[in-house]
């Protein structure tokens, strides 16, 4: 069999080199990778869940289309039936699962990763995330080569599931006129010339907004910035382009839409837990006393602002799919993380769909009487670096933030859950852990004033002194 590299199985999608860069890189998501997987995976979503059919879309990576070949091939020998739908948004693939007669969905993408990955995300039916202890279990059959294959080789055929998946988005949110300026809502997408721009501005125009596109040709290069709304670096564009155009609101998006990040009207950016604020402040005039999900790295400040609102909070691990087991077993009505993912079970299915967010932010807009600069004016001011990623190898990452849970646990408040979040004092924190889809540590801090900052900066690096491999220079 193919040599296999067991660590593009992550925690909650299958992510890895599919076309290197130089001759430093190896590609461990081949095609012929890829048809085991479909093999594996239609293997394991037979026996746990009686699965008999899929959809499968892709995003507009270079391998991308090679990939989903490969893949469905290996699914139909097992027997499944398989639909098609073309190039997609992750959450549309979701949305299948959930309002469509699939068993099971599939998307082909590695979501904001550099051009040169690629990755497999799977969903049962309902949008239930294979991941975890699933990716496992199906590397142990890929591995093992005890696949299910069936005499009678399943169906494919293809479908658009657009038009349903954007009528039914449409039906979620109402657009309306800014009140105050009695004019359409005009906003700037940035798509980062990932998939979302075969779609976002569609969707935005038939909910009745001015839109102005910045990159939303797809391109699999990316050539413009990396399709990643969290780096402030890849919002420079669209934060000139708000200004330029007087757009009321800038909205990117990443490379397979199950992300947003916004730009107000003076062109500064948000970090994606003061638009979970914005979304819940909302939610409140329908819901009372709102069930709110989020990862480890969120503000203090906003959490404290969240439970004013009524809200009940609760932190989950960081990731998507950990996230939407949270929903369903807290009965949550929303959730969000800080990298951007924004997730509805209010009327609605629980999975993080920046389509969804995006309509609903544009409706929160026009409802209002202040621009959106004007909408955080009652959080206190904290000093919030955004996510910080520092890169560590894959094989070390986890024991290296175990060590820094055994350290911090001993003298400071902490909390384990994901990684270490360590409470200096009722305002000052630092978060880190392992990423899941990078090799990377990620950290973030906040405090009163950027002193308390620089100071748990230090402390942290200090705790990572005997690793010199690890940079501290943040």
């Amino acid at each position: 069999m193919t040599n296999l590299n067991p660590h593009i199985f992550r925690a909650y999608d299958i992510r890895g080199i599919a076309a290197p860069k130089d001759a430093t890189q190896q590609a461990d998501l081949t095609n012929e990778i890829a048809y085991l997987i479909g093999l594996g995976t239609a293997t394991y979503l037979k026996e746990k869940y009686q699965t008999k059919n899929m959809a499968v879309g892709c995003d507009i990576r270079l391998t991308s289309e090679d990939l989903k070949a490969a893949f469905i091939k290996g699914v139909l020998e097992c027997g499944l039936d398989v639909t098609d739908i073309g190039a997609s948004i992750s959450p549309m693939v979701y949305w299948a699962s959930c309002a469509m007669p699939f068993d099971s969905a599939t998307n082909i993408t590695a979501s904001h990763n550099p051009k040169e990955y690629n990755g497999i995300k799977t969903v049962a039916k309902n949008a239930h995330s294979i991941c975890g202890e699933d990716l496992q279990e199906i590397l142990k059959i890929i591995q093992s080569e005890k696949f299910s294959k069936s005499e009678k080789q399943g169906t494919l055929d293809k479908k658009d599931i657009w038009p349903p998946y954007m009528k039914d988005l449409l039906s979620k949110a109402k657009p309306k006129a800014i009140s105050h300026l009695n004019k359409k809502t005009r906003v700037v997408i940035d798509a980062g010339n990932g998939v979302a721009g075969k779609f976002a501005p569609e969707l935005l125009r038939n909910f009745d907004c001015e839109v102005i596109e910045l990159f939303c040709e797809p391109d699999g290069n990316f050539p413009n910035h990396p399709a990643n709304p969290e780096e402030e670096a890849n919002m420079k564009d669209l934060m000139k382009a708000v200004l330029e155009h007087h757009a009321d609101i800038g909205i990117a998006f990443d490379g397979d839409g199950d992300r947003v990040g916004i730009v107000n009207e003076q062109g500064k950016m948000y970090c994606a837990d003061f638009v979970l604020l914005m979304l819940v402040r909302d939610l409140t005039e329908r819901v009372k006393n709102p069930k709110v999900v989020f990862d480890t790295k969120f503000s203090q400040a906003i959490i404290n602002k969240l439970k004013d609102f009524g809200a009940e909070t609760i932190m989950s691990k960081t990731g998507h799919s950990f996230i939407e087991e949270k929903i369903k077993q807290e009965h949550a009505d929303i959730g969000g993380e800080t990298s951007g993912h924004l997730f509805f079970a209010e009327n609605y299915y629980g999975f993080d769909d920046a389509f969804l967010a995006a309509l609903k932010i544009l409706e929160i807009i026009g409802k209002h009487t202040h621009p959106v600069s004007q909408m955080f004016n009652d959080i206190p001011r904290v000093v919030s670096t955004p996510e910080i990623k520092v890169p560590c190898p894959d094989d070390k990452k986890f024991a290296i933030v175990e060590e820094l849970v055994a350290y911090f646990t001993k003298s400071y408040n902490c909390i384990t859950i994901d990684g270490v979040r360590v409470h200096f004092d009722e305002d000052s924190w630092a978060a880190v852990r392992a990423s899941n889809t990078s090799p990377n540590l990620t950290l973030r801090f906040e405090a009163k004033t950027l002193e308390k900052v620089q100071e748990m900066k230090k402390i942290m690096a200090n705790a990572l002194k005997n690793h010199p491999e690890i940079s501290t220079d943040w």
